[in-house]
């Protein structure tokens, strides 16, 4: 009899251990209630640091890169020369126009000078005629001389449209040189290149005395008015999204929150990964910045008011549906959520009030079931 009381005693013992140790703390649930109030609804995406456009800045001509020193990462200004191609034959020709051209001008001074003297000789040559006109009236000489004096005249005013000819001959070359002198500094003036904008030198593609052949590309810039995350949402929760929404960015290699807003939306979904492309602009780009970091992005899409707010972690999926487990009398039973939004920490439903304890399921305890008894903590 003894054995048996010590035995039953024993086994009191241990269920009364297994009881406190195990099925209470099993069965024991903390709890929490909803509350009312406002909520800010944000959609997240995960995205990229993209450039909406990039400038591929090259030479229209073939030869050696010159003066090229500038790196990736450097910030240039519109007008800012990236580097020059060797042109000295363009510059062999342009200085033997120039000669040309010289000696023109001297050819043009030294007729200028003839000119003078023909205009001279022919004012003598038309006073003389005219004299020996009167002599002639006169009987004092011969028609055989006055002929001669008029051709004396005659012979010097030709010469002085001989002369003039000459000059608007060799004034119309010196013309076409100068146009032709113009026409090759405006293409050696495309021996150097110019940044077209404001940017940074994201990809340097040749080294200084490179030779390049025509239209291949130097460097790629990127302006940064162009720079924005290319974030990618579920297309299930990206409706609501509309341009100029605010938003803020966390980039992966910094703790700060960056001011953006919604700048462009993609009008295609991918069919792989069922996601939209809604791009978001910084609104004081950080510099530097990087192409292609990560970056996470929140988007405030509206503020839902004097709504039901319950904690995400009440939130489960039981047979497919999710909602909250609400306790009475220590039973649980499952009611499904018709969720309206999501927030960080809440998400807002109609189904609910404030008055309902809500269990906060714990994968380290007993899985709960409809009826199931449980202890609230």
């Amino acid at each position: 009899m003894k054995k048996i009381a010590i035995t039953i005693l024993i086994l009191g013992l241990i269920g009364f251990g297994v009881y406190n140790k195990i099925y209470l703390p099993k069965h024991t649930f903390k709890t929490t209630q909803a509350t009312k109030g406002s909520m800010a609804v944000k959609i997240h995406g995960i995205g990229e640091v993209e450039s909406k456009n990039y400038y591929k800045i090259g030479s229209i001509y073939s030869g050696q890169i010159l003066d090229f020193t500038l790196n990736e990462g450097d910030f240039i200004k519109k007008g800012t020369v990236i580097a020059h191609i060797d042109s000295i034959d363009l510059k062999n020709k342009i200085n033997e126009l120039k000669a040309t051209i010289n000696k023109l001008t001297n050819d043009i001074q030294s007729l200028e000078v003839d000119q003078k003297s023909a205009q001279v000789t022919s004012q003598y040559q038309d006073e003389i005629l005219k004299k020996n006109q009167q002599l002639y009236k006169k009987g004092a000489i011969s028609a055989l001389d006055l002929s001669k004096f008029q051709t004396n005249a005659t012979t010097a005013y030709l010469k002085i449209k001989s002369i003039n000819a000459k000059l608007k001959s060799l004034a119309n070359q010196k013309k076409q040189l100068y146009a032709s002198l113009n026409g090759l500094k405006q293409k050696l003036k495309r021996f150097t290149i110019i940044s077209p904008i404001n940017g940074y030198i994201v990809k340097k593609y040749i080294s200084n005395y490179t030779i390049v052949n025509p239209n291949q590309t130097i460097i790629q810039i990127v302006n940064p008015d162009d720079i924005w995350v290319a974030t990618y949402i579920d297309t299930r929760i990206s409706g609501e999204i509309k341009q100029g929404d605010k938003a803020t960015i966390k980039l992966r290699s910094s703790t700060k929150q960056y001011k953006a807003k919604v700048v462009n939306i993609k009008p295609i979904n991918n069919n792989v990964t069922y996601e939209r492309e809604v791009d978001v602009a910084f609104d004081n780009l950080p510099i530097p910045f990087y192409l292609q970091e990560q970056a996470t992005v929140e988007i405030s899409i509206k503020n839902l008011k004097n709504i039901v707010k319950v904690p995400t972690k009440a939130l489960t999926i039981y047979q497919k549906q999710e909602g909250v487990w609400i306790v009475k009398n220590h039973k649980v039973n499952f009611r499904p959520l018709n969720i309206l939004a999501y927030s960080d920490n809440n998400i807002a439903t109609k189904d609910l009030t404030t008055k309902d304890i809500l269990v906060i399921p714990d994968p380290k305890k007993k899985t709960l079931q409809n009826g199931m008894k449980i202890n609230e903590q």
